[in-house]
């Protein structure tokens, strides 16, 4: 991979047409994918809003963007402000319209601003971080597909993580973007308040059976050898055994992945 460094994004090419837009100063380490067609791009989430992350998409292509939203959680919104075109599935329009309920903005800046490493931009005020609200331009659902022109994705709701989330297979390239429902370093987390363990669990078998080149997680370590969807069956087929998916059951560790219920 070819690498491009700026103070607090970190741009690597993934092949000539797929970026992944990554901010390894933050604790959460969150990488966006920047996918180009003939006709327009897919922007796959905004990142943290720490720093603008138009600023790299406009050195990167003039095609027309569309982002798509794997779920709103504040660390995948936080440029959706500077995109005309923005989908998210429906189950979760509300929140990208008025917020979460019942998370405060007190809460969304501290996990947000603390254990920064990187160089933040100036003008960056941890005391006035707020996430992204506003109406899509569209929504998605389970089976819809997006074409780029000579490039078309495929949309899988994959709720678990969240009621809304999603993940995103490039069809042409085999590429599965699973957001946070699955990646690697730190567990996968299905302890929150919104979250579902039995949904997150059925989300990961319907992947896990998926024939796919990489696996690109919205955080930590950048591309996954898709042989690790067999421990994910494995991994499902466990946990259901041992009759432990639910909220509280702690942390569950496997060969090369985590779960915490």
């Amino acid at each position: 991979m070819v690498t491009i460094q700026n103070p607090w994004f970190t741009v690597q090419r993934i092949d000539s047409t797929t970026y992944a837009i990554s901010e390894y100063g933050h604790w959460e380490k969150v990488h966006s994918f920047l996918l180009l067609g003939k006709e327009k791009a897919a922007l796959i989430d905004t990142g943290l809003g720490i720093d603008n992350i138009k600023r790299i998409t406009d050195q990167l292509t003039d095609l027309p963007i569309v982002v798509i939203t794997t779920h709103v959680h504040a660390d995948h919104i936080g440029s959706h402000g500077e995109y005309e075109t923005i989908l998210v599935h429906e189950a979760e329009e509300d929140w990208l319209v008025s917020g979460i309920k019942g998370l405060t903005i007190d809460q969304i800046r501290k996990e947000m601003c603390r254990d920064i490493t990187g160089q933040t931009p100036v003008g960056f005020d941890p005391e006035k971080y707020t996430p992204y609200t506003g109406n899509p331009t569209g929504l998605l659902r389970d089976g819809d597909l997006i074409d780029l022109g000579d490039r078309l994705l495929s949309i899988f709701h994959t709720p678990g993580h969240s009621p809304g989330h999603i993940c995103v297979l490039d069809n042409d390239r085999e590429y599965l973007f699973t957001g946070d429902l699955f990646y690697l370093d730190t567990p996968i987390y299905a302890f929150f308040p919104t979250t579902d363990p039995v949904e997150l669990l059925d989300s990961l078998e319907r992947i896990s059976y998926l024939e796919v080149g990489r696996i690109f997680g919205a955080h930590n370590t950048l591309g996954i050898d898709p042989s690790v969807l067999l421990e994910v069956q494995e991994a499902v087929y466990e946990l259901r055994r041992k009759d432990v998916v639910r909220h509280g059951t702690g942390l569950h560790e496997f060969k090369s992945f985590s779960v915490r219920f």
